[in-house]
């Protein structure tokens, strides 16, 4: 994303650190990382693209306030001019703070950590604000991109009424990791700490969508017992807006799954990816997820 000179030389001047070791740490859809070594310290440089630049910035505010509060998750550290975000070969790029430990799995034990975790992040986030944050939700029905294929826009659509249905504004809100997949949660077994990064936006929504989307990342509600339960035990949500809410958004969770993998198909983006199977394999499993008849799709209460 960012040429390895560039890069050195946007380091050396916003940050102090002349001839940094770096290398190529991982690569999103939406980003690129690189592990940045200067003598014993060592950091995450992180790059995203343009159009996300704005919302990098918030979601950088949050890590920091989430930081303040005691949670490790990967604050920015402030370039020359005081800035979290700065421009580095046309793309926005932070230098962020080492979170250490190694990212969760999906074994028992990882789900009740993530959980708690989540509980934990929810509970230190109640009462932030952040400029620049953003509204749940995002998904337009009428949208272009969803005519990619035949059943996108009334899957999609289903899947909006229901949460409408919800009435979301009357569930519990607050700001949102919005993608807290296991590989975003590291523990580190030599403090017992278990932090959270990739902070790319600030959302204030529903807290039930970060659990929904947890949940979709452990295989969905048989699989995600135990990560629900460890949440309840020290989460800001009841039971009973859980028990209400979850099955429902939780469809919702693979519409914006739907969504963001046909609108990448009619841009052609293969940002992140090797070739158009990737977005079609997304888009493919976001339709397996929402037909009526999948175990983990709408199916269930409140779906």
């Amino acid at each position: 994303m960012i040429p390895g000179p560039v890069l050195r030389a946007c380091l050396a001047r916003e940050w102090g650190l002349p001839g940094a070791a770096v290398a190529v740490h991982d690569g999103g859809m939406n980003s690129a990382t690189w592990l940045v070594r200067h003598g014993t310290r060592r950091w995450v440089a992180k790059a995203v693209v343009p159009a996300a630049g704005r919302a990098f910035a918030a979601g950088l505010a949050v890590a920091a306030a989430l930081e303040r509060a005691g949670v490790p998750a990967g604050a920015p550290v402030p370039g020359a001019t005081g800035t979290a975000v700065v421009r580095a070969g046309g793309y926005p790029l932070a230098l962020l703070t080492w979170v250490p430990g190694a990212p969760l799995g999906t074994g028992a034990a990882a789900q009740r950590l993530i959980g708690a975790t989540l509980a934990r992040v929810h509970r230190a986030l109640a009462g932030v604000r952040v400029a620049g944050t953003e509204r749940f939700h995002w998904v337009d029905r009428a949208a272009g991109h969803l005519a990619v294929r035949p059943w996108v826009r009334p899957a999609v659509t289903a899947a909006v009424r229901a949460l409408a249905g919800l009435d979301p504004d009357r569930l519990t809100w607050g700001l949102l990791h919005t993608d807290p997949a296991p590989e975003a949660f590291r523990y580190d077994p030599a403090t017992g700490t278990c932090g959270v990064i990739d902070w790319s936006t600030a959302l204030a929504g529903p807290l039930l969508y970060d659990l929904a989307s947890a949940v979709m990342y452990a295989g969905g509600p048989a699989a995600g017992t135990e990560l629900v339960a460890a949440y309840l035990d020290g989460g800001p949500l009841t039971r009973a807006e859980v028990d209400r809410g979850l099955a429902t958004m939780l469809r919702f969770r693979w519409a914006v799954q739907a969504d963001y993998f046909a609108r990448r198909l009619v841009d052609g983006d293969l940002t992140g990816i090797a070739g158009t199977e990737g977005n079609e394999q997304g888009l493919a499993h976001a339709r397996a997820l929402l037909a009526p008849d999948h175990p983990a799709g709408p199916a269930g209460p409140g779906g």
